[in-house]
Formats: C-alpha cells, sequence, structure tokens
C-alpha cells in the first residue's frame, strides 16, 4: 500500500507558478498510475493531470493545458505537477492520487479510479 504526501503549494501572485510535489512511501510511483485532482470551495473535485502508470502517457485538463506539466521523478520516488502562468481560477486545494492498475498504457481520468489518495495542498493565486 503506498502512502502519499503533497508540497509546494503555497499563495502565489497571478502570472506565477508553483511547482508541486507528491512524494510516495511504501512502494514506487511506477507501480501506479498517478494523478492530480483539486477542489475549489464550493466545487466538485476534479481532475486535473494524469501520467500512466508506464509513465509514456500525460493527459491533462483543457483548463491548465499548455500551463501544467507532470512528471515522475523516479529518483524521489514522486511525481511533480509543474504549474505555470497561474490564474485566480487555479486556486484550490490540490491532491495526489494513485491508481492500482494492471494498464500501464492508460492516464485515469476518474476520481473513482483511484485507490490511495494524499491530504492534499492548498494553492492560492492572488491577482
Amino acid at each position: 500500500q503506498v502512502q502519499l504526501k503533497e508540497s509546494g503549494g503555497g499563495l502565489v501572485q497571478a502570472g506565477g507558478s508553483l511547482r508541486l510535489s507528491c512524494a510516495a512511501s511504501g512502494s514506487t510511483v511506477s507501480s501506479y498510475a498517478m494523478g492530480w485532482f483539486r477542489q475549489a470551495p464550493g466545487n466538485e473535485r476534479e481532475f486535473v493531470s494524469g501520467i500512466s502508470r508506464s509513465g509514456a502517457n500525460t493527459h491533462y485538463a483543457d483548463s491548465v493545458k499548455g500551463r501544467f506539466t507532470i512528471f515522475r521523478d523516479s529518483a524521489r520516488n514522486t511525481v511533480v505537477l509543474q504549474m505555470n502562468s497561474l490564474k485566480p481560477e487555479d486556486s484550490a486545494v490540490y491532491y495526489c492520487a494513485a491508481a492500482d492498475t494492471p494498464s500501464g498504457t492508460f492516464v485515469r481520468l476518474l476520481q473513482r479510479e483511484y485507490d490511495y489518495w494524499g491530504q492534499g495542498t492548498q494553492v492560492t493565486v492572488s491577482l
């Protein structure tokens, strides 16, 4: 069973950047499809980005495409979400998740496909 812990959130001005990290323990990130979700106050949790278990495939929500990048740092056993050109509407609690899937190819897009979740890290983007 993997444990996940997010870090890197904080307060940033619009147009700035943040790098979120999801550190895994108990297992390796390469054993799972990994994803990032976010939840703003009053909103449902939504998919932001995901990477397949093989690491070969990634997927982004339209709202972050071209601004966010997901990748694995196997040496540190982490999954990183690099967020650039941040907007106030990106403000939310960001969650890292792992899907225990036999498929190495597909990115998991739905919350119910993920088996393990971190506690979340707050991202606030000011004007």
